[in-house]
């Protein structure tokens, strides 16, 4: 009796432990890459990450129709901003011309386009408690 009252409750325990979702998804599409051409390369950053590297979260995403859809997992609540890139020849990082414009395209969490770089406090955006769809426009 008490092996079947001990493999009753390790077998609901191993049950619920593995149903537990340690943290929030988010998903990011872009329906708007221009081709499909190369990769769609997708970071989700913090303050400290933002445009200094790489992110807490890299991904990347072959591109199908002109549309991305990439997934964050297991994002913890807090604070944090999203930064993509149509990189065309598949180099890892953004090209630019002479006078410093980017050749490749862009686009960051809340689409806030501005002369200049992104700013953290234009695209950051809060994760509570639950699941989140964005959309990001290059």
């Amino acid at each position: 009796m008490k092996n079947l009252i001990l493999t009753f409750a390790l077998t609901l325990s191993t049950l619920f432990s593995f149903s537990q979702d340690e943290g929030i998804t988010i998903t990011v599409t872009i329906d708007n890459v221009k081709n499909d051409t190369g990769k769609v390369l997708m970071s989700l950053h913090t303050s400290e990450t933002f445009m200094k590297g790489k992110g807490i979260i890299d991904a990347e995403s072959e591109i199908k129709d002109g549309k991305v859809i990439i997934t964050f997992e297991n994002v913890t609540a807090g604070e944090y901003a999203i930064l993509a890139l149509h990189d065309e020849n598949s180099n890892q990082r953004m090209d630019f011309r002479e006078n410093g414009m980017p050749l490749e395209s862009f686009g960051t969490s809340n689409n806030v386009m501005a002369f200049g770089p992104p700013q953290y406090d234009d695209a950051k955006f809060k994760v509570e408690d639950k699941d989140l769809e964005l959309n990001i426009r290059f």
